[in-house]
């Protein structure tokens, strides 16, 4: 299945069903917008990770399906969102098809609207100290779009959450090894699936596992 879908406009769920490092590396640029009560807050993903299933370690569905990771099971273009560390809360982008999990983990991004509602969440958990760390990193990407555990299963092309993808190219790509990932899964020459705009201040650090 091809998916092509013209620049700037929303992606199908045919989109959504391709292989995960296609997707990966075509949402870099995209914009992910998240309307809660209390405003709306865009953020233009300058960072993924890349994640399959039975023949990735570094996968949550690596060992099949669970009571966690059963969205990554399911139908593509959903968001698989989990608690890290008991902690911290991550959002996926699910893709592949149905049965065959996959997920993009959203890192990072710039937030370009709603800034002062991504704010003002970041600083209820936490200390902000520029706009450019709003949304840098997954757990504070998270929070500046509202995002939590409450979220896993929500459909991309449903009323809560948009996704448009860049107008234009977004600039260099450059892949490398996965972030905090220990293990085969973390070999940056076996899995380079990490992805980021070559140069964004908006990526976030690299740590190795």
């Amino acid at each position: 299945m091809s998916g092509a879908v013209p620049r700037g406009t929303t992606p199908s769920r045919e989109w959504f069903g391709r292989p995960v490092l296609a997707v990966a590396e075509d949402l870099l640029g995209a914009s992910l917008s998240v309307t809660r009560p209390d405003g709306t807050v865009t953020v233009r993903l300058t960072e993924v990770e890349a994640y399959g299933g039975a023949g990735d370690p570094g996968s949550h569905a690596y060992r099949g399906r669970t009571a966690r990771n059963a969205v990554m099971f399911g139908p593509p273009g959903h968001l698989y969102v989990y608690r890290h560390l008991g902690l911290h809360h991550c959002a996926n982008v699910v893709t592949g098809p149905a049965g065959q999990p996959s997920a993009v983990l959203l890192r990072a991004g710039e937030v370009v609207d709603g800034v002062a509602v991504a704010r003002a969440r970041r600083l209820a958990s936490g200390v902000v100290r520029r706009d450019v760390d709003l949304a840098r990193g997954p757990a504070r990407l998270a929070v500046a779009l509202g995002l939590s555990v409450a979220d896993d299963g929500l459909d991309l092309l449903g009323e809560v959450v948009g996704l448009r993808l860049a107008a234009s190219a977004p600039g260099a790509v450059a892949h490398g090894g996965r972030v905090g990932v220990a293990g085969p899964g973390g070999d940056p020459v076996a899995f380079p699936w990490r992805l980021w705009l070559e140069g964004d201040q908006a990526v976030s650090a690299y740590r190795r596992g």
